[in-house]
């Protein structure tokens, strides 16, 4: 479980992707320290386990269904990306619960000056739309955010500058994707009310009808 709330800016050593798979080394002074293999670790959003590491970097398997949902197939060697290591038990809850499971790639389309912030604009893929609320929460490459603004596929976050600042969003240009989480709440409350429109068809067995009670001399 992580929160959102980044810690490092880490940088692309190499990538190499092939149908069934992959690896992704990344270059991450701060972080790396307080790794070890078999740790978990958010990749601009994804969790991934650690499976080598050295004094400033780490290595990550990244399995077929991972390269096909989310957009690490696209970026390249020196690309930055946005690190996190799993919440504590003691920790604060700075942003949201991101689990580290990406639910659609979304394309970036804009980040403009806004006053003393920016405006972040994204598409976000048919599949996650009908999870995202105004003031809802939202993590965009593992950023934890708030949707400011909706309108239709488009969500819209204010991005305040520290988080320009210590994330790779100011590193991103338009049709760049980006691994979308929604917020798990959704999708438990969406997966509720499918419970409640399709009720479980009650076993036969359990149905008390006349001709049962007859059969068991009533």
């Amino acid at each position: 479980m992580f929160t959102g709330i980044i810690e490092e800016v880490g940088k692309i050593d190499w990538l190499a992707t092939r149908p069934e798979g992959g690896r992704l080394r990344v270059q991450a002074p701060r972080v790396a320290a307080h790794l070890e293999v078999s740790s978990s670790i958010a990749v601009n959003g994804c969790c991934l386990t650690v499976v080598e590491r050295g004094q400033d970097w780490f290595a990550c398997d990244l399995a077929d269904e991972t390269l096909r949902r989310t957009g690490f197939a696209r970026l390249a060697t020196g690309a930055p990306v946005n690190l996190e290591r799993p919440l504590a038990a003691s920790s604060p809850l700075g942003g949201h619960f991101v689990q580290g499971h990406v639910d659609g790639v979304g394309e970036f389309l804009s980040l403009d000056p806004s006053g003393d912030n920016w405006l972040l604009r994204v598409r976000v893929p048919p599949e996650v739309e009908r999870y995202v609320v105004g003031k809802g929460s939202i993590a965009i490459e593992g950023i934890s955010l708030t949707v400011a603004g909706l309108e239709g596929s488009v969500v819209e976050a204010a991005i305040i500058p520290f988080t320009y600042q210590n994330t790779n969003l100011a590193a991103l240009q338009p049709g760049h994707p980006v691994n979308i989480e929604c917020d798990i709440l959704a999708k438990y409350v969406e997966r509720f009310l499918q419970g409640k429109r399709e009720p479980a068809a009650e076993p036969a067995s359990s149905r008390l009808t006349m001709e049962r009670l007859r059969e068991e001399g009533f």
